[in-house]
C-alpha cells in the first residue's frame, strides 16, 4: 500500500458485550471514523450485534476470541479444564497461560473452543475482516498457533499484533507510559517470534497498534497526540466505545470533528484488514508472475 505513507484501520473491541457497547459501535459507524469491530460471539448482547450489522453494510466485522475473562461458546462440560461450572472464564491470566501452555487437556479444549467460537461467526453468515482477542491473549504462543491453523479452515487473512509504539501512551501519561513499559518489557520478546509465525502462516498484520496503553480512555486529547506522531505504515487504533466508566470519550473522539480533520491534514488514509490482505495477495502475485 505505497500510495500513502500512513494508514488507519480504525476499529472498536468488545462488540457484542452489552447493548450500550452495540449501540455506541453503531453510532461511531454512522456518523464518526469507526471502520470495523471485533464481535464477540459468546457475549450476552452477540445477538444484537447480529441484528444491527443487517444495517451497517460497509462495518467490517472480525472475531474477537475469548479464552480469559468471559464466557465459553462451548457447554461448559466440554471446557471444564478452562472454566467453572457456570462456563466462565478465569479472568486472571498468569497461572491460566502457564496452565494451558503445558497441560494437554486444556489445550484441546482451548482449540475446540476456538473452533467453536469461528463456527458461530461462520454461522451467522458474517465476512470475516480480521481475528484478535480479548485481553490480547492471543500473544499466548499456543494460542495464537491455535488461532492460525484452525482460522485457515475459517477464511482467516488478517491478525492484530499489538505492537504500540511511545506514542501510544498519550500526552503525559506517566502511568501509561510505565504500563507501555512494563508491556514491552515483558511482551515484546514474543513480538518478534508472533510476527513471524504470522507472516509465516501467509496472514496479513498491522505495524502498530494504539489503544494498548490507553484502554478505555482513548478520548480526543489522546487521539490527536497519537495521530500526530503516527509512524509510517499500517497502524490500527482501537477503541471500546460505550464501556461504563469511559464517560462517553472514547465515542467523542470517534466522532470528533478535529479528529477528522487531523486526520485529512496530515494525509492519514483509512483503511480495513480486508483491503490489507487484498493489496498483500495482488502485490504477491505481481511479484511472483514478475
Amino acid at each position: 500500500m505505497n500510495g500513502h505513507r500512513r494508514w488507519l484501520i480504525v476499529t472498536a473491541d468488545d462488540f457484542g458485550s452489552s447493548a450500550e457497547v452495540n449501540e455506541a459501535v453503531e453510532t461511531a459507524h454512522l456518523h464518526g471514523l469507526l471502520g470495523a469491530a471485533s464481535l464477540m460471539v459468546g457475549a450476552p448482547a452477540a445477538a444484537d450485534a447480529v441484528r444491527r450489522l443487517a444495517g451497517l453494510p460497509a462495518l467490517r466485522v472480525g472475531l474477537h476470541v475469548v479464552l480469559v475473562d468471559g464466557q465459553c461458546v462451548l457447554p461448559a462440560r466440554q471446557a471444564d479444564a478452562l472454566v467453572d461450572r457456570s462456563g466462565r472464564f478465569p479472568a486472571r491470566m498468569i497461572a491460566y497461560s502457564i496452565r494451558l501452555f503445558f497441560s494437554p487437556r486444556m489445550r484441546r479444549q482451548a482449540r475446540a473452543e476456538i473452533r467453536a467460537q469461528f463456527e458461530r461467526f461462520r454461522a451467522w453468515g458474517l465476512e470475516l475482516d480480521h481475528v484478535n482477542a480479548h485481553k490480547h491473549f492471543h500473544l499466548h504462543p499456543t494460542v495464537m498457533g491455535m488461532i492460525l491453523q484452525v482460522g485457515r479452515e475459517f477464511g482467516l487473512k488478517a491478525v492484530r499484533l499489538p505492537n504500540e509504539p511511545p506514542a501510544g501512551a498519550g500526552p503525559g501519561g506517566v502511568r501509561a507510559r510505565a504500563g507501555r513499559l512494563a508491556w514491552r518489557v515483558f511482551i515484546s520478546p514474543w513480538m518478534a517470534l508472533l510476527r513471524w509465525r504470522v507472516r509465516r502462516a501467509g496472514v496479513c498484520f498491522n505495524d502498530y497498534v494504539f489503544g494498548l496503553s490507553c484502554s478505555g480512555a482513548m478520548n480526543e486529547a489522546i487521539v490527536l497526540t497519537q495521530l500526530a506522531a503516527l509512524p509510517s505504515g499500517i497502524s490500527e487504533m482501537y477503541f471500546h466505545p460505550g464501556v461504563p466508566g469511559s464517560g462517553g470519550g472514547e465515542l467523542r473522539a470517534l466522532t470528533s470533528r478535529r479528529v477528522r480533520e487531523m486526520l485529512d491534514e496530515r494525509g492519514i488514509r483509512l483503511t480495513s484488514f480486508t483491503e490489507l490482505a487484498a493489496w498483500q495477495t495482488g502485490a504477491t502475485r505481481s511479484a511472483t508472475q514478475g
